[in-house]
């Protein structure tokens, strides 16, 4: 099998049945059958690789997982039912009683929730370090610290950490690197290249990319999945054979996505830079970005989302929505579709002013998920949404 990524997105498939296919079927099945006593015996022993029951694997996902694992240089992975799944599973299956989190403030608030309010029941703890400031990292690692965690490029900020900073930082003090993948996608970013030791997607997002099915992936060294996945074959939260089918289809296209969607959110922060009622843009490709330099190193292209805050805070945020017309109101991103979102005023409505601007959220900023519409469509409708 070539080693190309375009060819393995393509040609990764499950083995034809008898009826010659082209493209991999669904398995919408629950179970399998075996031939005979001593079969059924050595495949629950593990003695011979075969499907069990679809909560284990399934033809559908074991594929997905086969081209994710390719796509990102890994070893093995599992595939779960959303991208929180496979955040929470990831942590649940290899973290203890008593142990503890490094991890960069700016994350995912689903997975901010996590760390604050479920973790801490099992006296796990997370202590946060700033995106700009990883030169602190070492001083929050604790005799119990097991993992460190960080998203690149972060939700919904847009910054870049830099992964081999991290990495030396995880080698030199025994700790599990994982990395929150979604943004960037295994087109344009593998953290196992930088020293990663696990790799997670929301598949949910640019993976499937029109927005029709949930799905998560975690994928990384074999020996830490084995752990993940005995955790999630006994506690359920696995990706269904359908989601798999379609998110496994995705992946054919996502290359020539991905570069359409890099292609309009360059052109569109080029844009928003350039605009008088705009304050700044935050898009990992264009120079004025802090880390622009780290992005160059890690990353193939920008990705498709474009931060940029709006001058006049949240009220100039909220008519900034109210006047959207082509773009979507939606909470979701990596959509075929454009998407616009006010985290001050709805996603992160919640948090403090100081806890929002902690990780970036300022009053004004708006998070864009720049879709495959024609490039100029969709900057006509932010140009006449951000008149005064």
């Amino acid at each position: 099998m070539s080693k190309n990524f375009e060819t393995q997105a393509v040609r990764i498939q499950t083995e034809r049945s008898q009826f010659s296919e082209h493209s991999t079927p669904l398995y919408l099945t629950s179970s399998f059958v075996f031939d005979d006593a001593e079969d059924m015996r050595a495949s629950f022993a593990e003695e011979k690789p075969r499907n069990l029951y679809s909560r284990f694997s399934n033809p559908n996902t074991t594929e997905f997982v086969d081209k994710i694992v390719a796509m990102e240089g890994a070893e093995a992975g599992y595939a779960f039912a959303t991208g929180m799944g496979a955040v929470f599973s990831t942590f649940a299956a290899l973290l203890s009683a008593g142990d503890h989190i490094v991890s960069s403030r700016s994350v995912f608030g689903s997975t901010h929730s996590l760390f604050t309010k479920y973790l801490p029941k099992w006296n796990i703890e997370t202590s946060y370090f700033k995106v700009n400031e990883l030169d602190k990292v070492e001083s929050l690692i604790q005799p119990n610290t097991k993992i460190l965690y960080a998203e690149s490029p972060t939700n919904p900020a847009v910054d870049i950490l830099d992964l081999e900073a991290l990495s030396q930082i995880a080698k030199k003090n025994n700790l599990l690197l994982v990395i929150d993948n979604c943004f960037a996608t295994p087109y344009l970013q593998n953290p196992i290249k930088f020293g990663a030791d696990l790799v997670i997607h929301s598949a949910t997002k640019l993976i499937d990319g029109q927005g029709r099915v949930l799905g998560g992936v975690t994928v990384g060294k074999a020996e830490l999945i084995k752990e993940i996945y005995l955790f999630s074959r006994n506690t359920g939260p696995a990706m269904s054979p359908f989601n798999a089918w379609v998110l496994s289809k995705s992946l054919e296209t996502l290359a020539v996505r991905v570069d359409k969607h890099c292609q309009n959110a360059l052109k569109v922060a080029q844009f928003l830079e350039a605009h008088p009622a705009v304050n700044f843009v935050k898009y990992p490709f264009l120079p004025s970005h802090p880390q622009y330099e780290v992005a160059k190193k890690q990353m193939k292209l920008g990705g498709n989302i474009v931060a940029f805050e709006i001058k006049g805070g949240i009220e100039a945020g909220r008519k900034f929505l109210n006047k959207i017309k082509l773009c979507s109101l939606s909470a979701n991103l990596g959509d075929s579709r454009t998407i616009v979102t006010h985290p001050a005023s709805t996603t992160h409505s919640k948090l403090s002013e100081e806890d929002r601007l902690e990780v970036g959220i300022t009053d004004g900023l708006v998070r864009s998920s720049i879709g495959l519409e024609f490039v100029d469509d969709v900057i006509e409708d932010l140009k006449q949404a951000l008149e005064v």
